[in-house]
């Protein structure tokens, strides 16, 4: 019988799966170490149990006590794992940028969150950083855990990644990629790779924002590299000691959309639903692919998840605010709809009847209100429904007297994502020229079908 005793004799021994579509151009084969396999969903769950048994060897662990970390979210959901299975008490302090997924999960399995600013320095009294330490000096019996400076973080990686990737390749692997964070993945698997074979190739992918690459090629920390970035899981802006830059050959720095938009392809087009650090860490990879060769046998770390991430880069109205997605206007929904039809109007004179039988003709919940061929104002099923409880008879008035107000103009050529913001509960529609001077009409509805195309 093959019967596991807990959940954390399940971490680790993560299947390499070889891409196919994305990387069909590049001239050698490229592997995907996908450690969402793990019970916490990331490869974080490998250094996380790892510096609780140190900590536990080294007595700073003790029983009952409570482990305290500052975390983007999956280094939290591998410690309270093993927290639930040894007995420990969990508190986790993390950033606002962080998806509502991960702080919900983290919660969900019993831990305490806390919330701090961003953009902040890593000193400040309010990061997430010096929150973490403070609380370990407040709360008794407690162990920061630190995953920055705690060498038991790369040791995981030098004891399971590195060797099971040796294994799984058969020593065949000539270079390993990895996004670059707290430093533990990419140095302790290089380690153990460079051990094995010193001619295999560590690239790192960095985010924009971050000073690691630029420490990297120049030794020098400099702040003025810092600036806020919406990647998360990787990047930083500061070096934590569990970097050893003597195994890594390289750093390549991706911008948080062209990372954003590869996680979305590596989910249809490969069917590996990932977070943001994998589509980062294969962008990084394509834009260094002029550097392989036929032989090479690439491996790149695809850490967590993309369900911790359907409220971002898998949400199009998220993508689209941040102009992640390609742009479509009001213009491109009006003539996706095919042959020009002309505006549903009513007149300030007609009755509500009227221009309830009109919503019911077309099929429409919104009818802008016209008086000598300008809007004036609007009708709407919603507000028309909330006004017939307080006057039954609202059927005879006149329009002008019931209507909301006029819907917003906007440009022929107004992004739709611009679109999004003006249609709220209080707005329901916005109104456009074309260029013979006709008037059209865009809803929440109309967004929601051109972005479903």
């Amino acid at each position: 019988m093959d019967i596991k005793n807990n959940i954390l004799e399940t971490i680790g021994n993560t299947p390499l799966i070889r891409l196919n579509k994305i990387t069909r151009d590049l001239p050698c084969q490229v592997l995907a170490k996908v450690d969402y396999f793990n019970p916490g969903n990331s490869i974080k769950d490998r250094m996380a149990v790892k510096m609780i048994e140190v900590a536990e060897k080294e007595g700073k662990l003790k029983p009952g006590g409570t482990i305290i970390e500052c975390t983007s979210g999956n280094t939290g959901m591998g410690l309270a794992l093993a927290a639930i299975v040894k007995g420990y008490k969990c508190i986790f302090t993390t950033t606002d940028k962080q998806s509502k997924e991960k702080m919900d999960i983290l919660k969900a399995v019993g831990a305490e969150v806390i919330v701090c600013p961003t953009n902040v320095e890593p000193d400040d009294p309010m990061s997430y950083y010096s929150v973490a330490r403070r609380l370990a000096k407040e709360i008794p019996n407690s162990f920061h855990a630190n995953q920055y400076d705690n060498l038991a973080n790369r040791l995981a990686h030098y004891e399971s990644t590195g060797p099971e990737l040796w294994r799984q390749t058969e020593g065949k692997i000539t270079h390993f990629v990895c996004t670059a964070g707290t430093g533990g993945t990419v140095t302790g698997t290089a380690q153990y790779l460079k051990e094995m074979n010193p001619n295999i190739q560590v690239w790192a992918i960095d985010v924009y924002g971050s000073l690691l690459t630029k420490y990297f090629r120049t030794g020098e920390i400099d702040m003025s590299e810092v600036h806020p970035y919406i990647s998360e899981g990787f990047g930083e802006d500061f070096v934590p000691e569990n970097y050893d830059m003597s195994v890594i050959d390289h750093f390549e720095q991706v911008t948080d959309k062209d990372g954003a938009i590869m996680a979305r392809r590596i989910a249809k087009e490969e069917g590996l639903f990932c977070g943001y650090s994998a589509g980062s860490c294969l962008q990084g990879l394509m834009q260094l692919k002029d550097r392989l060769k036929k032989d090479d046998m690439v491996v790149c770390v695809f850490h967590d998840h993309g369900s911790r991430y359907v409220g971002k880069i898998y949400n199009d109205q998220w993508m689209m605010e941040r102009g992640f997605m390609e742009v479509k206007t009001f213009k491109d929904i009006i003539n996706g709809r095919g042959p020009k039809q002309k505006l549903v109007s009513v007149h300030k004179e007609h009755t509500v009847a009227q221009a309830v039988e009109l919503m019911k003709k077309y099929d429409i919940e919104h009818i802008p209100v016209m008086d000598q061929q300008e809007p004036i104002g609007a009708i709407s099923e919603a507000g028309l429904f909330q006004k017939v409880f307080s006057n039954p008879d609202i059927r005879n008035a006149k329009v002008e007297s019931v209507m909301e107000n006029a819907y917003p103009m906007v440009d022929f050529n107004t992004p739709v994502e611009r679109l999004s913001t003006m249609i709220h509960k209080g707005n329901g529609a916005v109104l456009s020229k074309d260029e013979t001077g006709n008037y059209h009409i865009v809803t929440k509805y109309d967004i929601i079908q051109a972005l479903a195309k």
